[in-house]
């Protein structure tokens, strides 16, 4: 078994874990630290169509549809997806949750709608995919012009493993204390992470270091491209 299935593998494990401890409203990490910059950045307008990148069990999905936003939001868990649906039943006019890998370019390209998306999300993800290159390939194709990507991750200054920032590498851990099975985190330095960016045609526009309250140091970073 790969790296990618047994990532998989572990998210399957912990869907039912997540849904429970996400519950309706998220939690504090995602709620108080996450939420605040990504929805400044991301400028959420009615009648945006905005792509929700590893979206879990769809908070920040029902966030954007209850603001108007119409979201298509997709997870690679099929378990995550399923909990994601029930508990996200009265938005489901306005979110359309699918399943796929955003390491495969051309199971991404699948997700294109008739209309171009005017923005990209992803909350805590990027560090969770082995492989960000197809999907910052695919989701700059599948903006419309002047699109926008913002997304939130692990400040890898402040995160890496084995005293070895510049050394791209995985790690295991847990994102919440008490879930089944350990994570797969993939640790990039930042120019790696923007250089991927880069490389498609995007160009940063924005960027947020977020500590814990009353922290001297962030824990993650946010950051906006454009089109």
């Amino acid at each position: 078994m790969n790296n990618i299935d047994k990532g998989l593998e572990a998210w399957e494990l912990n869907a039912e874990f997540w849904d429970k401890e996400m519950g309706d409203h998220s939690n504090y990490f995602h709620r108080d630290l996450v939420r605040p910059h990504t929805e400044k950045l991301l400028e959420i307008k009615p009648d945006d169509l905005i792509l929700d990148i590893a979206c879990g069990n769809g908070n920040f999905s029902e966030y954007m549809a209850k603001i108007g936003a119409r979201v298509i939001a997709f997870d690679y868990s099929s378990k995550m997806i399923e909990l994601a649906k029930k508990r996200r039943s009265e938005v489901l006019d306005r979110v359309e949750f699918k399943v796929c890998d955003a390491t495969e370019y051309q199971q991404l390209l699948s997700l294109k709608q008739q209309h171009s998306f005017d923005k990209a999300v992803a909350n805590m993800a990027i560090m969770d995919i082995s492989d960000i290159k197809p999907l910052f390939k695919a989701v700059y194709e599948m903006l419309s012009d002047n699109g926008t990507f913002v997304f939130a991750t692990h400040h890898p200054c402040f995160t890496y493993p084995n005293k070895d920032y510049f050394t791209s590498c995985i790690d295991k851990g847990f994102a919440i204390e008490g879930q089944p099975a350990l994570q797969n985190y993939y640790h990039r330095s930042i120019s790696e992470i923007l250089h991927s960016a880069f490389d498609v045609g995007f160009v940063l526009d924005s960027f947020y270091e977020v500590p814990f309250k009353n922290k001297k140091t962030p824990i993650i970073m946010v950051i906006r491209l454009c089109k």
